[in-house]
């Protein structure tokens, strides 16, 4: 007959899981406090109203009003394939405009960057707070 023996200890007890638990905590805690910034968000909120990823620019527009600001860039996107034996490339590339709309809420509200190809929203991103 197998017999099991479990010891409970108390984090109290061993000082050195003391101080790996605070690092752990502080590591934590760490990584929240940085998670709005690396991560883009879905929805955002325009008064009553929300918008999110997928959304054509002209219902942003009708929901949320003019933009503090909007840069303009163009970017390539594509693909050559390559036969194996070289007789043959097919190269693919398509031209894709880009905006970036930027909204300010007014003072101590976080400012929100939203990212638009071809007329579609891919992204939304919080950016520093306003003054």
């Amino acid at each position: 007959m197998f017999m099991a023996r479990w010891r409970f200890h108390s984090i109290s007890s061993h000082p050195e899981s003391n101080r790996l638990f605070g690092f752990r905590r502080l590591v934590l805690l760490v990584l929240l406090m940085h998670a709005g910034t690396a991560f883009s968000i879905s929805t955002m909120r325009c008064g009553h109203n929300i918008v999110e990823l997928g959304d054509d620019k002209f219902r942003v527009l009708e929901t949320c009003g003019e933009p503090e600001s909007i840069y303009h860039r163009t970017k390539i996107a594509g693909s050559t394939l390559h036969h194996p034996r070289r007789t043959l490339d097919i190269e693919e590339y398509e031209e894709i405009q880009v905006e970036e709309w930027i909204y300010n809420f007014g003072r101590n509200r976080i400012r929100q960057s939203l990212l638009f190809e071809n007329g579609r929203l891919i992204e939304i991103n919080d950016l520093k707070r306003s003054r």
